[in-house]
C-alpha cells in the first residue's frame, strides 16, 4: 500500500456503476483504450466541489471461462480499484472488460495490468 493512501479503503456501493444507461453512455462519450489483459472505457466526471467518488465496473464474458473464472477475474479487479482509488487523478467512471489473457494470472499480474493501462490513459502519475 502506498504510503499516501487512506487507513481504510472500502469499495461502496455507490461506487459501482449498475445502470443500463450509464453503461451506454460510457460506450457513446467515453474513451476507450485496450492493454495486456484488459480493455478500459472511462470517462472523466467534472471536479464537484462535494468530492463525488469515482465509479467502476467490471464486465466478464463467457469467453473468458466459466463461473468461477469470471468470478475470480472480478474479484481482483474490484481489488485493484479499491487499493488503488485514491492514485486517481481525477473522479472518473470506468469500465473494466476482462480478456482473455488475464486468466490464470496471479494478483500481482492483474494488479501490474491494472496500473499500466491507467497509466497509459493517464489517469493516474507515473
Amino acid at each position: 500500500m502506498n504510503p499516501g493512501a487512506p487507513a481504510r479503503l472500502r469499495l461502496t456501493r455507490a461506487m459501482r456503476i449498475r445502470q443500463g444507461r450509464d453503461f451506454a453512455r460510457l460506450k457513446s462519450q467515453g474513451q476507450r483504450l485496450a492493454q495486456g489483459g484488459l480493455v478500459l472505457n472511462w470517462l472523466e466526471l467534472p471536479k464537484l466541489p462535494e468530492g463525488a467518488p469515482s465509479r467502476f465496473a467490471v464486465i466478464t464474458t463467457r469467453k473468458l471461462g466459466n463461473a468461477v473464472i469470471r468470478n475470480r477475474a472480478r474479484r481482483l479487479l474490484r481489488e485493484c480499484f479499491r487499493l488503488h482509488q485514491h492514485a486517481l487523478r481525477v473522479p472518473v467512471e470506468m469500465v473494466l472488460i476482462a480478456r482473455r489473457s488475464l486468466v490464470g494470472q496471479s494478483f500481482a499480474g492483474v494488479e501490474a495490468d491494472y496500473l499500466a493501462i491507467l497509466r497509459s490513459a493517464k489517469l493516474i502519475s507515473n
